[in-house]
């Protein structure tokens, strides 16, 4: 197992894997670009579902031109965040030399309000991503960003901490899958069975219970908080988790949890994994032990990621591995609660 596991560890950098990846998210070196537009735009008007034009300016000066959109559901409000989430979209291919090549649609994750601490909160979000990546392949890669905002003028807004999200597509085609668009609701059976019980222990230990690897809201496709690799077919598709600021390991100031899971704090564990995983659940926990390391070592290599953040997050998980520590642990204290 252990040898099986490392070897897992060493093929999230296969040269395989790299010639697949286009570079804006073939490292994890931070990046520092500029967006300019009419922001105040976006800012001021919420429910505003048109785009608006600007131009990326990327780390060699090289400007780029792009749309920006509003996106997300509690973040765009304006009574949560002072900034909105943003997507990007390039209104023509970027060029072979640009660190943005290949790229159409980004999602941005922004800074929500103006304060330092939701510099911080942003820091911890970008972090799951990155502790996540070292699990598994099936994941979604970040690439973050120190942005500076410009007005249409080119006047200086603000310089804030972001990240953009790798699109699914991409993450689908370095695994050598298509991405999956399924209804409302797919079968439990169709869920690939180690990674629906990653997915569900992962989303343990950052405490996040906003989510279903399974449903979507009503109306809506499938899932939530999910989105979907590989064939709709028994034990084929794969969950891929995304969008951690409501989780007890950010514990953002506006999170709260569930109200049908009777939970007082977001930062209260409550497994939410399937029973039938139960088994491979308890091989995901290993594999998460002796991955403790390099997990927790993921905090103190985020830039601007200050002491105390780093402190507190590490404390939160370190009570996950404490509750994992055997398997006996793990079945007492975790997967009794499992859902069936």
């Amino acid at each position: 197992m252990k040898i099986g596991l490392l070897a897992a560890f060493a093929c999230l950098a296969c040269s395989s894997a790299a010639s697949a990846e286009k570079p804006l998210f073939a490292s994890n070196d931070k990046i520092h670009i500029a967006i300019q537009g009419p922001l105040q735009t976006l800012i001021r008007n919420r429910d505003f579902k048109g785009a608006v034009p600007g131009t990326l300016t990327e780390p060699n000066g090289q400007s780029l031109p792009i749309s920006l959109e509003l996106r997300g559901i509690t973040r765009r409000t304006s009574e949560v965040c002072n900034f909105p989430p943003l997507r990007v979209t390039f209104t023509a291919p970027p060029p072979a030399n640009s660190l943005f090549a290949g790229q159409k649609k980004l999602k941005l994750i922004t800074h929500c309000r103006n304060g330092e601490s939701f510099q911080q909160y942003v820091l911890l979000e970008y972090s799951a991503y990155r502790i996540y990546n070292i699990l598994t392949q099936h994941s979604f890669r970040a690439k973050l960003a120190d942005i500076d905002y410009r007005d249409e003028a080119g006047r200086p807004i603000m310089s804030r901490i972001g990240f953009f999200l790798e699109p699914l597509s991409d993450v689908a085609h370095r695994n050598g899958l298509q991405e999956s668009r399924g209804p409302e609701r797919i079968p439990l059976a169709d869920l690939n069975a180690n990674d629906a019980a990653r997915y569900g222990l992962f989303q343990h230990m950052l405490g996040n219970h906003d989510w279903s690897m399974r449903a979507g809201p009503v109306g809506s496709d499938c899932c939530h908080n999910a989105e979907l690799i590989g064939p709709l077919a028994p034990g084929q598709t794969i969950p891929i988790p995304y969008d951690f600021d409501f989780s007890g390991f950010v514990s953002a100031p506006y999170a709260t949890p569930p109200s049908e899971l009777d939970l007082s704090d977001v930062r209260q564990r409550l497994y939410r994994g399937y029973c039938v995983h139960n088994p491979n659940a308890i091989a995901v926990a290993r594999q998460m032990r002796e991955a403790r390391p390099q997990m927790l070592g993921v905090l103190t290599q985020i830039p601007g990621l200050d002491a105390r953040t780093q402190a507190r997050a590490s404390t939160y998980l370190n009570g996950f591995f404490a509750d994992i520590a055997t398997d006996a642990d793990l079945g007492a204290k975790v997967l009794r609660r499992c859902v069936n």
